[in-house]
């Protein structure tokens, strides 16, 4: 068994555990015994329960990428991207579901999200044509994040086989933004950005505080 398979054997594992009883009941060595797998390798890949949410972004990150559209309006083709990365969570929806609804108790918790999605969203406007780095680039990215999590408020209410009310508010959410700040340039190559980002719900904090068992190994990766 690969390291990719291995993790996504101990993932799916983990985000039943959380579906059936909870962020606080859970732990990789549990998640580990359940599946099956070796403690020893378990304790290598994933050191803290943090670790778990951080792998579990990166996997969501890889399908979102995997075959970047390379052609096309840069909202289409952040649509599409961003529609994939929902995929991966619609696979384990009741443990995600539970998870996001944990992190106003959980602070700390809900930083280091925050952090590794804003991560997410600069690969994936990297990854459409527009520039993340530098303080525009920062701002795009949290302009896209605020984009991200409007779409997940959607997703968590909707029950639909095709999730047709999730597509409409990540639709909505994607005009609103072009339109509010142009942050997202149509068809060109790291375009400008304006000096606002949308108006939507605000990120997470970036700062990182807290229990040491609820951080990952830094932000450079990314969680629902």
């Amino acid at each position: 068994m690969d390291d990719t398979e291995f993790d996504r054997l101990l993932l799916a594992e983990a985000f039943a555990t959380i579906a059936a009883e909870g962020w606080s009941r859970f732990s990789v060595a549990r998640a580990a015994r359940s599946a099956g797998l070796s403690l020893e390798r378990a304790r290598l890949r994933f050191p803290t329960r943090g670790a778990v949410l951080i792998r579990f972004g990166r996997l969501a990150d890889a399908a979102a990428l995997a075959g970047a559209p390379e052609e096309g309006a840069v909202r289409d083709r952040l649509f599409e991207m961003m529609m994939r990365r929902l995929d991966v969570l619609q696979a384990h929806r009741a443990g995600v579901i539970a998870l996001l609804r944990h992190l106003p108790l959980a602070p700390p918790l809900a930083a280091l999200l925050g952090c590794a999605s804003l991560t997410s969203m600069g690969w994936l406007l990297e990854a459409a044509g527009v520039s993340a780095r530098g303080p525009l680039g920062r701002l795009r990215a949290k302009g896209l994040l605020g984009v991200w999590l409007w779409t997940v408020r959607a997703w968590m209410g909707d029950e639909s086989r095709d999730l047709s009310a999730t597509m409409a508010a990540l639709d909505t959410a994607l005009a609103r933004a072009e339109r509010a700040s142009r942050w997202v340039p149509d068809g060109s190559r790291h375009g400008a950005a304006t000096a606002e980002p949308p108006d939507f719900p605000p990120p997470p904090d970036d700062s990182r505080e807290g229990a040491p068992e609820d951080q990952g190994p830094g932000p450079a990766g990314a969680a629902p």
